[in-house]
């Protein structure tokens, strides 16, 4: 088994060969701290451990998911194995990949998302990895950030996800949201998905809105079917847009000037 399957698979405790009630040395436990109106959904990947020279596929199910019903059936917090066995062959995790889901409105379709990770490895360089504190929690730091722009000859409102890292001194960083662990740290302990939300939104690019003392002003283009809708040098002519919430309106977030 090579560690670049694409494929998303949810394991259940019915599906395990190992059970589910693993021991505080077979698991650590994942969870996350996020804004309201936030969720996660993870996928834990696994491949044979070093030394192990069997092969699982991917219609094994070497993977484990974790929130897939992420808008009903949410759960922050999960217990996950560091080695499971899948027909007669150890596997080891590897790699948590996370996708961080927020809704900002009401229609089904308003949401959005970015990613973050976990990295585990066998062995890492000692400023690789990750620390933990006496309580056994090690945090893995980020914060979101909303981008909006308009879409439409009505130019509605949507909004995108944009996720970075947070270093050891608080600034944000490049890069996503990302923490890397050997093996043998992770037993018993909690790894914690830390983030926060960035006090103001911007546009999703330059040029398209003007700031003013209350919000933002979209720029008019070259009318209302100009998906673009750079200013070009024009900050006196702009548009109205429609709100998540189906408000016209000539300013945003305050919707009225």
């Amino acid at each position: 088994m090579t560690r670049t399957f694409k494929g998303l698979f949810w394991g259940s405790c019915a599906a395990l060969v190992v059970g589910c009630a693993v021991g505080k040395s077979e698991s650590f436990t994942f969870t996350a701290d996020l804004p309201p109106n936030f969720a996660y959904y993870a996928i834990a990947k696994y491949a044979p451990a070093e030394g192990e020279t069997c092969t699982v596929t991917l219609d094994d199910n070497p993977y484990l998911g974790f929130n897939r019903k992420w808008r009903t059936e949410y759960k922050p917090e999960h217990e996950v194995p560091i080695y499971r066995t899948v027909k007669g062959c150890r596997l080891a995790i590897y790699r948590i990949e996370l996708d961080i889901y927020a809704i900002y409105g009401d229609d089904y379709e308003s949401f959005s998302s970015d990613t973050a990770v976990v990295v585990v490895r066998e062995k890492l360089e000692e400023h690789q990895k990750r620390t933990f504190e006496a309580t056994g929690e090690s945090a893995i730091n980020g914060q979101c950030q909303w981008l909006f722009r308009t879409v439409g000859p009505k130019r509605y409102i949507r909004k995108l996800l944009d996720c970075k890292k947070v270093d050891t001194q608080g600034t944000v960083t490049k890069g996503r949201p990302v923490g890397a662990y050997t093996l043998d740290q992770l037993p018993g302990k909690t790894v914690k998905l830390n983030i926060k939300l960035a006090d103001e939104e911007r546009p999703g690019w330059g040029d398209t809105w003007v700031k003013v003392p209350n919000g933002w002003k979209r720029c008019l283009g070259d009318g209302m079917e100009d998906q673009r809708g750079y200013c070009n040098g024009n900050y006196k002519d702009f548009s109205s847009f429609l709100m998540p919430d189906g408000r016209n309106c000539t300013i945003y977030p305050g919707c009225t000037e």
